[in-house]
């Protein structure tokens, strides 16, 4: 026996208006999240480029990102400079790192012992010595970008593919409006060269971690207490040595001279607040007392 029923609806179903249905930011709302990732990594640069540049570290500025087109970006980039293709850490998002070719042969010849002086006119290619140099200011710019971005792990952005020239590298799809973020790097005295990054504008949601809004769990990635502003956060340790019990009688009869007997812990507590971090014994150092780590809380 199936029995019938007619439904009614109870009230009128919810109509939502198109700001309530609207699935997050649009590409161009972000451009001032882009500014502050520009600034991280130009804080992270300078000290990972220093290597190179003769020991001295460079000043690096991020400069306004843009919108820009693909012949547009091309056409700064010029026919040679070390183009990069980079995963991003999020799926289907890639970046492009460029750097100008003529800074490029300028590392290279300095490594070489040479002036840092580069060519009047640039070649058709690198050559063979520059292989070196490309690979390395592609490893530093993905684990400073990658540090920027917050991933934990400072080596997951890889190098995809890379080639001199940006029409054979062929990074992004053609037609596609992209946003520019171009560092400029500025070694003492000498004309300051530009380090490029760019990704398809539609992707900067994804790439900044503001997605479509379905609901899918965004990944935290922890904190990395060696890197601002959390590095030169003070933490005041404290270590107890010593916990007796003296009676009310003794502590009333105490004097100059007076000498209490005591032991210290074979496993002397080191404290953040009342927060036990970790343990150890006690030793000396350079003449002064020193607690030898045994355990991490």
């Amino acid at each position: 026996m199936k029995p019938q029923h007619t439904f009614t609806a109870a009230r009128a179903a919810a109509q939502h208006c198109p700001e309530l249905l609207r699935r997050g930011p649009e590409p161009a709302e972000l451009i001032p999240q882009l500014t502050r990732l520009g600034e991280r990594l130009a804080k992270a640069l300078p000290m990972a480029l220093a290597a190179l540049c003769g020991g001295d570290a460079p000043t690096v500025t991020a400069l306004p990102p843009r919108e820009t087109s693909e012949s547009e970006l091309a056409e700064q980039i010029g026919p040679l400079a070390a183009n990069a293709l980079l995963s991003s850490g999020v799926p289907g998002v890639t970046l492009l790192a460029s750097v100008e070719g003529k800074a490029l042969l300028r590392l290279v010849d300095r490594a070489f012992g040479g002036t840092g002086e580069p060519p009047a006119r640039l070649p058709d290619a690198f050559p063979l010595s520059a292989e070196l140099m490309i690979q390395r200011i592609e490893t530093l710019v993905a684990r400073c970008l990658a540090a920027a971005l917050g991933h934990a792990d400072e080596t997951e952005l890889q190098v995809l593919r890379r080639d001199s020239r940006f029409a054979e590298l062929a990074p992004f799809p053609a037609g596609i409006r992209l946003i520019a973020l171009p560092v400029e790097v500025m070694e003492g005295m000498r004309a300051p060269w530009t380090l490029t990054l760019a990704l398809p504008l539609a992707m900067l949601p994804k790439l900044l971690g503001q997605g479509d809004g379905s609901g899918a769990a965004r990944t935290l990635r922890p904190a990395n207490p060696a890197r601002e502003p959390f590095s030169e956060l003070p933490l005041p340790l404290s270590a107890r040595l010593v916990d007796i019990a003296v009676s009310l009688h003794a502590v009333s009869a105490l004097e100059v001279g007076a000498v209490l007997p005591v032991a210290v812990a074979r496993a002397v507590p080191l404290r953040i607040g009342e927060r036990i971090v970790a343990h150890g014994t006690v030793g000396a150092q350079d003449d002064r007392i020193a607690l030898k780590l045994t355990q991490i809380a």
